[in-house]
């Protein structure tokens, strides 16, 4: 009997341990296989406080028809061999509020093997910039990184591929210009399509930390790439050439040290030749429509050209003048009063304090018989989006920039609306309208 026990047990001793041994098996080779190592692509957008990566394209290597932002997590670090980045910036979670099936640049589709995932942004997170403001560098490019992570099935993309930026991807980025031995500039350009006519050229001249050899930093800085957006265009009848040149350093640079027009500044014949070169290499630029404008820094350049060369623009647009009016002459005013041109500043700006700068000098322009000067003049720079507080949120004051992007300037000193052949108009579609 206890024989008989035996031969019955053994074979169920030896099938129980077959499955123990093809388990072991499995995991091993489950163990073996290489984990999940996913490539992603970053949006990276200009907003009104700056740049930021509002979008990750993921990619998936199979074909999905849905995708759950619940789904993700992602971790960020930002760091830079140009300075030290503040440890509350430096590494973080960043919010997934939406995602879509889309292709490999962010496009939405029913099916694809590409996932974007929205991310939050806002003023107040330096966490999704991708750039990093160091004094003395001014604001530079910083080595930003994602992990995204799926949850529920552990898959992680830590790599990335590449880069999208919507507005500034219509640039040429390309453009060097030099002037002399010592003086060479870098510029990006925007030229319309299909022109049938000749098109009017918008000039922009960034802040003071937007100079170097880079020109996505000021295209991106200061939210100038926007004078490419379709919304800014149409305004222009069939579109308008867009010129960003960059200082190597500051449009402001004197011979010994920064001026604020009481001395010559050491770029703008160089800056005025690099203009001239480049109307004269596109022949579809309309000469009497030709634009110029720019923040503090280059406030002041637009200023300068502008008393430089009263007769070569058809209109001006500065925000943030840091010209100080005292080095104004009359004579000067006497030259420049025929010019249109409109201001926008705000009251408490305490960078290029506007009675210092703009005031008096709208004023005096005024007073001269200046007959298409406007000066849009805000109490403070808020949230014009509404996102954040709206009239409630504030921006530093000397960020009055923001108006002219975003092409929201519309009233005058008095805070009446600027009005156009009877009706009211933005800062764009009154500069679309002036012709020398």
């Amino acid at each position: 009997m206890k024989k008989l026990k035996l031969l019955l047990i053994l074979p169920l001793l030896a099938w129980t341990f077959f499955l123990d041994a093809k388990a072991l098996t499995v995991g091993t080779e489950t163990e073996s296989v290489a984990p999940f190592a996913g490539e992603y692509k970053l949006v990276v957008e200009g907003f009104d406080w700056g740049p930021a990566v509002n979008k990750v394209v993921l990619s998936l290597g199979e074909t999905v028809t849905s995708a759950d932002a619940s789904d993700f997590s992602i971790t960020a670090t930002r760091k830079s061999d140009k300075g030290e980045i503040p440890a509350a910036n430096a590494s973080g979670a960043r919010s997934v509020v939406y995602s879509y099936v889309s292709d490999a640049n962010g496009a939405r589709v029913e099916s694809g093997d590409h996932v974007t995932l929205v991310l939050a942004v806002s003023p107040n997170q330096a966490i999704g910039s991708p750039i990093q403001y160091f004094p003395r560098l001014g604001n530079v490019w910083i080595d930003y990184k994602l992990q995204v992570t799926n949850t529920k099935t552990g898959k992680v993309w830590d790599t990335e591929s590449g880069r999208i930026m919507p507005l500034v991807d219509k640039f040429d980025l390309t453009g060097k210009y030099k002037y002399n031995d010592n003086l060479t500039m870098a510029y990006a350009s925007y030229s319309p399509d299909g022109l049938q006519e000749k098109a009017p050229l918008i000039i922009w001249l960034h802040g003071g930390g937007e100079g170097g050899t880079d020109p996505t930093i000021p295209l991106l800085g200061n939210r100038a790439a926007n004078y490419a957006s379709d919304e800014i265009q149409m305004l222009f009848g069939e579109g308008a050439f867009v010129l960003v040149p960059q200082a190597p350093t500051f449009w402001m640079q004197g011979p010994d040290g920064m001026t604020r027009g009481q001395t010559n500044d050491i770029y703008n014949e160089g800056l005025m030749a690099l203009i001239k070169d480049y109307v004269a290499s596109n022949p579809k630029i309309d000469a009497s429509r030709i634009y110029v404008g720019g923040c503090s820094n280059g406030g002041y350049m637009s200023l300068k050209l502008i008393l430089e060369h009263p007769d070569y623009f058809a209109a001006g647009y500065i925000s943030a003048l840091a010209y100080s009016n005292e080095f104004v002459s009359d004579a000067q005013i006497q030259k420049i009063k025929n010019v249109p041109m409109w201001f926008v500043h705000s009251k408490d700006d305490n960078t290029t304090k506007s009675e210092e700068t703009v005031v008096p000098l709208y004023e005096r322009l005024k007073k001269a018989g200046a007959k298409d000067v406007i000066f849009s003049y805000y109490d403070h720079v808020t949230d014009i989006t509404g996102f954040y507080g709206g009239k409630d949120y504030r921006y530093p004051g000397h960020w009055s920039w923001i108006y002219s992007h975003a092409n929201v300037a519309r009233t005058d000193f008095d805070g009446s609306p600027v009005l156009l052949d009877g009706r009211p108009v933005s800062i764009m579609e009154w500069m679309a309208a002036q012709k020398k």
